[in-house]
């Protein structure tokens, strides 16, 4: 029996195309697009050129920065205590050097401290109002800084108690209430009651006060509350002891009225000695 061996049939020859590698095919689709190619990298080498180049402006933007901040600093810490002339002339240093930093190097790292310290120089030097437009600023502009905006509208309740508008403090201190993150919420509950017993509100103060004991219990302040908290109960408790107190003068008032007549008959017992004999 015989077998026949089986021959492959032949295919038509590939083309020129197929028979390209894929480097070959690679560097062909970029002799085709060389234009296209070269522009692209020159876009990407002038972004990286510009990215660059604000890194750069930005890292000696903030070396500047720093060097203002630190010397408005200097001037603001170290004013002399016995010499108000040059302490005041230091804080007009500290509050210039201060302005430098927040308007020519706004988005350095330290200018939102600069600015909470510019606020805080200018309350210093009486000028109340300045430091009550910069700490709005900075409500405005850093609003994210939670941790720091706690600080801020703090200081500008206590700018607004400075001017005697109370409205103005209690809305600044309530509104920290409402900041989430705010480190000084326990301090700000302790001014909140104060303000209620300088108004004659034991209530309000009650309230702030046992709020703070509750929800701060490690709280530098709580100690301090739970003393007022007692004098503020007593006080109120006198409801009772008022009405008691109130009848003392009263009960006091008749001791007289027990001694005039004690007077009286004495005089009318002088008179019947004398008609005796």
């Amino acid at each position: 029996m015989s077998y026949r061996i089986k021959i492959p049939s032949k295919g038509d020859p590939l083309d020129e195309a197929h028979l390209l590698s894929g480097v070959d095919r690679f560097l062909h689709v970029l002799e085709e697009q060389r234009r296209a190619v070269l522009a692209g990298l020159g876009v990407l080498l002038v972004a990286a050129a510009v990215v660059a180049g604000v890194m750069w402006y930005d890292h000696q933007s903030t070396l500047k920065a720093r060097e203002l901040d630190q010397e408005a600093t200097l001037h603001y810490l170290n004013r002399p205590a016995d010499d108000p002339k040059k302490g005041h002339e230091q804080l007009a240093q500290a509050i210039t050097l201060y302005k430098q930093v927040v308007d020519q190097y706004p988005r350095s790292p330290v200018a939102p401290l600069a600015l909470f310290r510019l606020g805080n120089a200018q309350v210093l030097a009486n000028e109340v109002d300045a430091g009550i437009e910069t700490y709005k600023r900075f409500m405005l502009l850093y609003s994210s800084n939670t941790s720091l905006l706690g600080l801020v509208q703090q200081r500008l309740a206590y700018a607004y108690l400075v001017k005697g508008d109370r409205d103005q403090a209690v809305k600044a201190f309530a509104g920290i209430l409402e900041i989430p993150g705010a480190l000084n919420k326990d301090h700000v509950l302790f001014e909140l009651a104060k303000l209620e017993e300088s108004q004659s509100r034991p209530e309000g103060a009650l309230a702030h006060y046992q709020d703070l004991m509750k929800n701060y219990p490690n709280s530098p302040f709580t100690s301090e509350a739970a003393v007022r908290v007692k004098v503020l109960e007593v006080k109120k408790s006198p409801e009772n002891p008022a009405t008691d107190a109130a009848p003392a003068p009263a009960v006091r008032a008749p001791a007289p009225q027990t001694e005039a007549p004690a007077k009286s008959s004495g005089k009318s017992a002088a008179p019947s000695s004398k008609k005796n004999p």
